[in-house]
């Protein structure tokens, strides 16, 4: 069938369906709600922003569902969007609440100018202040969103609101700065090297200066009227990304695809310790969280460990003891935001992973219940601390501690005959130190880097496809170290953050090094569980730079990965290791040189060595009592 007939059916069909379904959906709202839109609410500079509330009609004072975003939540028109933000304000009338959803300053209908991550701390403080003097409310506010929705909750929550009763992140990283020794900077490094995905995210979402404007002095009717016929949604054409993001140097990749630039200009000369990392609104672990919290991320999302860190911090470091015992955490095996996708047989990437369903809004609603309208509820009994899904046996777990108490980091050494990265793959995993002195070395061209295939990804486009993919084809490249354990006899469960421990030289100042975590099948599939890299200059801190010399070894010790899987008997463990990982990170071009304002890269002879001195390795968080399989 031509593309055109496709087209002609969905507009004559399918189209009517979706508005009919959205005229029910808001019908229905119309009922039983109160709804007030385009309310401009003034924060203490005077700037005023876009605010649609929907309220029960009741004349009880009612709990407030708060959601902050950047993106549009028109409920005027057609568009997924506009239908979720009814769906969602339906569903919290029903139960009681009202739902306040509104858009950061400088988004669609909200005054002054928009930064991400870097809008005032305050607007939420504001925001609150607000919505806790209006005559309908209770005083008590719950703040719930995923990814751009939920990043700018836990700085918030550190401004220490007494209207902020609890709140529900969910894939939240962007929001994650500094923690430890973890330092993403909401999302933008990993060991000091760029994540593309904000240059991706940022071409189909940044909004020109140039922007139509809403006079001063429109009133609430006007802007509710000019909302039916102007979204102010802006739509850059569409862009193959997997090309444009070649583009050298990477400083010039939005100018190239005549995007707007302006911020990206300004992030993508930040080191990973630029002090303007602080002054916006991401958090940081000088910080203090004073909300109950129930977490929610994802194995296959961008940024699992520093959102798993984070738990932790809140749970063992609050300065009030009730706080650090209303944390909650779930982590499911999805993709970035994609919990409820979850289905009977739940494929990620190509994997199969079984049955991974969770009654997430029971659970979501319970805990807002406890909190926002001191429902006597049986959530802390019934609850598990931590719930966690385990691939391999597929099945939902639950623990008290992340990792679970019973993980034992187990290392595991890296050794060969010095043939990993050729046909022979003699390259293995073992519990046993290699007893000579070997040394596995590759050529690494940035101009040819290792493509990135599946992955703990969000944002890209079509440059990559998240998830677990078969990764034996990148197995078959020179540039790529391969290191297995003999078959298994019986089933490990690793669950917790990996770590790893790679000695390394290399005849560039500066270069990177990769690692996969990978489930070997006994047919030869090697799915991919996560991935991580450290930038060479950074590995003795992000405060500093420290070049390589030529062929002198250096210990790097790379950001944790994290997962839980069900190594299967007949299964082996395998990690990959190279220099690059294209374009889920930007290449280092290994001049050591600034990289983001360079076009032409030096080709970098790298090696890891693997000896009684230098004993490259993984440390694999085991579950003791996990050794179960039989088949």
């Amino acid at each position: 069938m031509k593309k055109r007939n496709i087209t002609l059916i969905l507009m004559l069909f399918i189209l009517p369906i979706v508005s009919r379904a959205q005229e029910n959906v808001l019908e229905e709202l119309e009922n039983i709600a109160v709804i007030d839109q385009k309310i401009m609410m003034p924060m203490r500079d005077g700037i005023r922003l876009a605010t649609d509330i929907y309220r029960p009609k009741t004349d009880e004072k009612v709990p407030i569902i708060f959601s902050r975003t950047p993106y549009n939540f028109n409920s005027w028109g057609d568009g997924k969007q506009k239908t979720r933000t009814a769906k969602r304000a339906l569903e919290a009338v029903k139960r009681g609440y009202a739902y306040v959803v509104q858009n950061e300053r400088g988004r669609y209908f909200s005054e002054g100018e928009w930064d991400i991550l870097g809008v005032p701390l305050t607007d939420g403080y504001d925001a609150f202040s607000w919505m806790k003097n209006q005559t309908w409310s209770n005083g008590k506010i719950g703040t719930v969103g995923c990814s751009s929705t939920a990043e700018w909750q836990m700085a918030v929550a550190a401004l220490d609101h007494p209207s902020h009763a609890a709140m529900v992140p969910q894939g939240y990283g962007a929001g994650v700065g500094r923690v430890g020794s973890i330092n993403e900077q909401g999302n933008w490094y990993r060991g000091g090297v760029e994540q593309m995905l904000f240059f991706s995210w940022l071409y189909g979402v940044e909004h020109d200066k140039f922007k139509p404007r809403i006079p001063a002095g429109a009133t609430q009717e006007d802007l509710i009227r000019i909302s039916r016929f102007y979204d102010l949604a802006p739509e850059n054409p569409p862009i193959d990304m997997s090309e444009a993001l070649k583009h050298l140097p990477i400083r010039d990749i939005l100018k190239n695809i005549n995007g707007k630039h302006e911020i990206f200009d300004k992030m993508i000369r930040r080191k990973p310790n630029d002090e303007a990392w602080f002054q916006g609104g991401i958090y940081h672990d000088d910080m203090e969280i004073g909300v109950p919290s129930f977490w929610f991320t994802s194995w296959y999302d961008v940024s699992i460990t520093p959102n798993l860190a984070l738990f932790n911090h809140v749970r063992n470091n609050s300065k009030d003891a009730a706080i650090r015992d209303n944390q909650y955490l779930v982590i499911a095996p999805t993709l970035h935001c994609a919990y409820t996708r979850a289905s009977k047989n739940t494929i990620v990437g190509e994997r199969n992973i079984g049955d991974a369903r969770l009654n997430y809004d029971e659970q979501i609603y319970d805990w807002l219940d406890l909190w926002l309208k001191g429902v006597k509820n049986d959530f802390k009994k019934k609850t598990p601390r931590v719930q966690y899904y385990t691939m391999g046996s597929n099945k939902w777990q639950s623990s008290e501690t992340w990792p679970p108490e019973s993980a034992v980091l187990t290392s595991y050494y890296l050794t060969s005959n010095g043939k990993a990265n050729e046909s022979l793959r003699d390259g293995r995993l073992s519990t046993s130190k290699a007893n000579s002195d070997q040394a596995d070395g590759f050529t690494y061209d940035p101009m040819k880097p290792v493509p990135s295939y599946g992955g703990n990804v969000c944002c890209t486009g079509n440059a990559i496809k998240g998830g677990a993919f078969d990764q034996q084809e990148m197995e078959t490249r020179d540039d790529v170290l391969v290191y297995t354990t003999d078959v298994l006899e019986e089933g490990i469960e690793v669950s917790g953050f990996i770590e790893s421990t790679l000695y390394v030289s290399s005849d560039a100042k500066d270069t990177d090094f990769t690692i996969k975590i990978i489930d070997v099948y006994p047919d030869g599939r090697a799915y991919n569980l996560d991935e991580t890299i450290q930038r060479a200059r950074y590995r003795e801190g992000y405060d500093q730079e420290v070049f390589m010399e030529n062929d002198k070894v250096y210990k790097v010790d790379l950001t944790p990965m994290s997962t839980s899987n069900y190594f299967k008997k007949g299964h082996r463990i395998r990690i990959e290791i190279s220099s690059s990982n294209f374009p889920r990170f930007a290449r280092n071009l290994n001049t050591g040189g600034n990289n983001y304002d360079e076009k032409e890269g030096f080709v970098a002879h790298n090696k890891v060595h693997h000896s009684a001195i230098y004993n490259s390795q993984i440390r694999l968080p085991i579950i003791s009592n996990k050794r179960e399989d039989k088949k």
